[in-house]
C-alpha cells in the first residue's frame, strides 16, 4: 500500500449524538488516526445522528451515493435498567452489516457497547484509532482487488 493509495481514500463517518461525551472521543481519536495515517481531512465527511440505531441509515444512505471507500459508524451505547441496551446493540450492529454487504463497501463498526460510562472512557482512544486503522486497511484491500 502506498501513501498516495492512502491519500486518495475517502473515508465516510457518521457518529451519534447520544452518549456524546464518549462518542466526541472516539470520533476525534478517529480522526486524528485517519489524519496522521495520510488521509486527506478535505476527503472525510463527518455527519452526526441522533442515536446509534440511526447510524446504520444514514450510513446505507452514503454508501449507495459511491463517492466513498469505506465507511466509519462511531457510537455509544452503554447498558442501562432495560433490554433496550441488547436491542440497540444487537440492531446497529446488524444494519452496519447489512449496508457493507448490499454495498459492496467496507463498514467499520466503532459504536461500543459498555456497562457503565467508565468501561466507555476507558476504550474510547484506542476504539477510534482501531476503527481508522481498520478502515484504511479495508478500502485498500477491496480497491485493490
Amino acid at each position: 500500500m502506498s501513501q498516495q493509495d492512502i491519500k486518495s481514500l475517502k473515508v465516510g463517518v457518521v457518529f451519534s449524538r447520544f452518549n456524546t461525551p464518549v462518542v466526541k472521543e472516539i470520533l476525534s481519536s478517529c480522526i486524528e488516526q485517519l489524519i496522521f495515517k495520510g488521509i486527506n481531512k478535505d476527503h472525510i465527511l463527518q455527519k452526526e445522528v441522533p442515536g446509534a440505531l440511526e447510524i446504520p441509515s444514514l450510513i446505507n444512505a452514503i454508501a449507495a451515493s459511491k463517492k466513498y471507500d469505506v465507511l466509519i459508524g462511531v457510537g455509544a451505547v452503554i447498558r442501562g435498567e432495560t433490554y433496550h441496551f441488547e436491542v440497540v446493540s444487537d440492531q446497529s450492529a446488524n444494519g452496519l452489516m447489512h449496508v457493507q454487504l448490499k454495498h459492496n463497501i467496507p463498514v467499520i463498526n466503532a459504536i461500543i457497547t459498555t456497562n457503565s460510562a467508565d468501561e466507555a472512557f476507558a476504550r474510547t482512544k484506542i476504539k477510534g484509532q482501531e476503527a481508522a486503522n481498520g478502515a484504511i486497511e479495508m478500502a485498500l484491500l477491496i480497491k485493490n482487488i
